[in-house]
C-alpha cells in the first residue's frame, strides 16, 4: 500500500509539471510578439523540435530563441506564395506575408528525431537534413506539407518501413533516403509520382523492384546497396524520354538485362554491377547513343561483346565488363580497347588472348554456359511489395563489407572514379547573410557514388 501511494504521488508530481510547462509555453506564446499567423506556428513546431534534439555538437539550434524564426541558423523565409497582398500596411516591408520555407541542416551533426509538430510548416518548400544523427521515422503530419518540393533525409539513422507521407506530398520532385535503415519493399507507388530524382541506395529494402518502374518520369534513379533480388522490369523501356541516369550496383539483381533497355536514348549511366545477372549484353544497345558509362562487372554474362557497345563512340567514355564470363569481343571493340579510346576493364572473363582472365576450370563450369534469356519469367514484386517470383534463387549478398554510416557520400567512397560524383544535396549554406533567403532551387541532380560493394564469394 505504501509503494502504490508513493507512485501515485510521483505521478501527481510530473503531471503537474507537465501542466506547468504546458502553461508556461502558453504564457510565453501570449507575450511573444509574431510578424503573422504562420510564423507562429513555425515558432511552435521549431521549439517542439529543438526539445526532440539530443544533441547539437555545433549549436545549429543555439540561436532557436525569441519569435523571429527567420534570424534562426538553418531556417530561411521568403514572401508566402498564398498570401494576399496586405493592402492596410503603410510599409511595403511587410506588404507579403514572410512564411518559413526552407530548412538546410545539412552536416550538423545532430542527434534526435522528428516530432510531428513539424507538420506545422505547412509553406515549408525544401527541407535537407543530410548527414546528421536524426532517428525513429517520418512523422504522417508531414502530409500537410503541400509545398515541399525538396526531402532529403541522407545519411541518418531513420528507421522502418519506406515513409509513406511521402507518397501524399504532391509538389515533391527530389526524394533522396540515401544511408539510412529503412526496410521492407519500394511502394510501387512511388513511380506513379511525378518525381525527378530519388535516392534510396544504401537502406535495407527487398522484395525486387516494382513493375510499375517505368511509370516513372524521374531523370536519376539510384538503388544500390539495397537487397532487393529480383529482375529489371521490362516496362524501364517507358522512361526513355526522362531517364539520364540509373544505378542498380549491389542489388542481388538476377535474370537477363531486359532487351527495352536499348529505348534509353537519353540515359548516360547505366550500372547493374556486383548483382547476378545472366545472358548476353543486348547488342541493340548501339541505340543508346548518350551512354557515356557503361558497368556490367561482377556479374554472370556471358557471349560475345558485341561490336554494337563500339558504335557508341565518341560519347563512350568507359566501359567495364570485368569479372563476367564472356568469351570473346567483337575486333572492333578490341581494337577501341587498346587504342586508348575508351577506358575499358576487361578482367577476369574467358576472352581468348586477353591477359588476366579466369581459368579454364572457371570458364567451364556452369556459370559460365550461356542462358535461354526467354524463359525467364520476370515478375519482379507484386503491387504489394511481395516477394519476387520467376527469378532464379542466387545467393544473399553480404552487406558485412559495405558500412552502414559512412561519411557523407564523396567521391573518394567510389570504387568507379570514372563515374562524376554528385555535388552535396541542394542547399543553400546557413549564415547569417543568407539564413533569411530561402535555399534556391536546384537545376539538377546527380547521382552520388556508393561505398565499394563487397566482393563477390570466391
Amino acid at each position: 500500500m505504501p509503494r502504490l501511494r508513493f507512485f501515485f504521488i510521483l505521478f501527481l508530481s510530473v503531471f503537474h509539471q507537465i501542466c506547468s510547462a504546458a502553461d508556461d509555453n502558453d504564457l510565453n506564446l501570449k507575450k511573444l510578439k509574431f510578424e503573422s499567423p504562420s510564423i507562429r506556428q513555425a515558432y511552435i513546431a521549431l521549439q517542439a523540435w529543438k526539445s526532440a534534439i539530443f544533441s547539437d555538437p555545433f549549436n545549429f539550434t543555439a540561436n532557436w530563441t525569441g519569435p523571429d524564426v527567420c534570424s534562426y541558423t538553418g531556417v530561411f523565409c521568403a514572401p508566402s506564395l498564398t498570401s494576399p497582398f496586405n493592402a492596410s500596411s503603410s510599409s511595403s516591408s511587410t506588404s507579403t506575408m514572410r512564411v518559413v520555407a526552407g530548412i538546410d541542416l545539412n552536416h550538423a551533426d545532430i542527434a534526435g528525431y522528428l516530432p510531428p509538430e513539424l507538420g506545422l510548416l505547412t509553406d515549408l518548400s525544401l527541407f535537407h537534413l543530410n548527414s546528421n544523427r536524426f532517428c525513429g521515422g517520418v512523422p504522417d503530419t508531414f502530409k500537410r506539407m503541400k509545398l515541399l518540393h525538396e526531402l532529403d533525409l541522407s545519411n541518418n539513422r531513420f528507421v522502418g518501413t519506406f515513409p509513406k507521407v511521402v507518397l501524399s506530398l504532391p509538389s515533391l520532385k527530389y526524394l533522396d533516403l540515401r544511408f539510412n535503415e529503412f526496410e521492407g519493399p519500394v511502394p510501387s507507388k512511388l513511380f506513379d509520382k511525378d518525381l525527378d530524382a530519388i535516392f534510396l541506395n544504401d537502406n535495407r529494402f527487398r522484395f525486387g523492384i516494382p513493375d510499375n518502374l517505368g511509370n516513372s518520369p524521374v531523370s536519376v534513379l539510384v538503388f544500390a546497396n539495397n537487397n532487393l533480388g529480383g529482375c529489371i522490369p521490362s516496362s524501364i523501356g517507358k522512361m526513355a524520354d526522362t531517364l539520364n541516369e540509373i544505378i542498380l550496383i549491389n542489388d542481388n539483381l538476377t535474370g537477363c538485362l531486359p532487351s527495352q533497355i536499348r529505348l534509353l536514348r537519353k540515359l548516360t549511366v547505366f550500372d547493374v554491377s556486383f548483382n547476378h545477372l545472366q545472358g548476353p549484353l543486348p547488342s541493340t544497345v548501339v541505340v543508346m547513343k548518350s551512354l557515356e558509362q557503361l558497368d556490367v562487372a561482377r556479374n554472370r554474362l556471358t557471349g560475345v561483346i558485341p561490336a554494337a557497345v563500339c558504335q557508341l563512340l565518341p560519347r563512350l567514355q568507359n566501359f567495364t565488363y570485368s569479372f563476367n564470363y564472356f568469351s570473346g569481343e567483337a575486333p572492333a571493340c578490341a581494337a577501341i580497347s587498346a587504342g586508348g579510346k575508351v577506358v575499358t576493364d576487361s578482367r577476369k572473363n574467358c576472352i581468348p588472348g586477353k591477359s588476366d582472365q579466369r581459368s579454364s576450370r572457371e570458364c567451364s563450369s556452369e556459370a559460365a554456359r550461356p542462358v535461354d534469356c526467354s524463359k525467364f519469367k520476370c515478375s519482379s514484386s507484386s503491387s504489394t511489395g511481395g516477394p519476387s517470383g520467376g527469378s532464379p534463387p542466387s545467393p544473399k549478398k553480404n552487406r558485412s563489407h559495405v558500412p552502414n554510416r559512412p561519411p557523407a557520400p564523396t567521391a573518394a567512397h567510389s570504387p568507379r572514379p570514372f563515374v562524376k560524383p554528385s555535388p552535396p544535396p541542394p542547399s543553400s549554406k546557413s549564415s547569417s547573410s543568407t539564413r533569411s533567403h530561402p535555399p534556391p532551387p536546384s537545376q539538377s541532380y546527380h547521382h552520388a557514388a556508393p561505398p565499394p560493394p563487397p566482393p563477390p564469394p570466391p
